[in-house]
C-alpha cells in the first residue's frame, strides 16, 4: 500500500492547521490508516514563526473532541522548514489566498497537489480565521474542519 505525505497549511499554524492536524490524526488513528500516512502542519505567513505557542483557543475545543495538545505545543514557520513542502505528497490550505501565497513564495510547492481543505472535501470557500472571535467561532472553525475531513478521509487513504 503507498505512503503519503500530508502537510496542512495556514498563516500562523497556532490555530486552524493546527486543530486540522490534530483532528485528522485522531481519525486516521481510529480508522488505522495512520500507517499509511503522516500528517503536519506549518504556517507561510511572513509574521509565522517557529516556536510560537499553539494557541489555547485551539487547544480548548480540541480538548472538547478529547485531544490533548501540550501547552508547550509550538507552531512551525514554512519558510524556515522547506523540506516540509518538498517532502509533502498533498499540501491543504485553509484559504484560496494561502494556495496562492504557497505557489507564489515556495518554489518547493511546484507540480504538488495543492487544495483549500474545503475544495478537497468536494465544497468551495475558505475557513476563515477565529483568532481572537471567542469560544463560540473556535468551536464553529473546528466543526466546519471536522466536516470536511470526514467528507475527504476516503481520498486520504491510499
Amino acid at each position: 500500500m503507498a505512503y503519503r505525505k500530508i502537510l496542512i497549511i495556514c498563516h500562523a499554524n497556532t490555530s486552524r492547521s493546527i486543530i486540522a492536524e490534530a483532528m485528522l490524526k485522531k481519525m486516521l488513528a481510529e480508522r488505522t490508516l495512520q500507517e499509511h500516512l503522516t500528517v503536519e502542519s506549518g504556517g507561510i505567513a511572513s509574521y509565522a514563526r517557529d516556536g510560537a505557542l499553539v494557541s489555547m483557543d485551539a487547544r480548548l475545543v480540541l480538548r472538547d473532541e478529547g485531544i490533548h495538545v501540550p501547552s508547550d505545543a509550538v507552531s512551525t514557520d514554512l519558510k524556515r522548514n522547506r523540506h516540509l513542502i518538498t517532502d509533502a505528497d498533498l499540501i491543504l490550505a485553509m484559504t484560496g489566498e494561502q494556495v496562492r501565497m504557497l505557489r507564489d513564495v515556495f518554489p518547493e510547492a511546484a507540480g504538488k497537489e495543492v487544495y483549500t481543505l474545503k475544495q478537497f472535501a468536494g465544497g468551495h470557500g475558505d475557513i476563515e480565521d477565529p483568532v481572537g472571535q471567542g469560544d463560540e467561532v473556535y468551536a464553529a472553525c473546528r466543526d466546519e474542519i471536522k466536516a470536511c475531513l470526514e467528507r475527504a478521509i476516503t481520498r486520504l487513504a491510499p
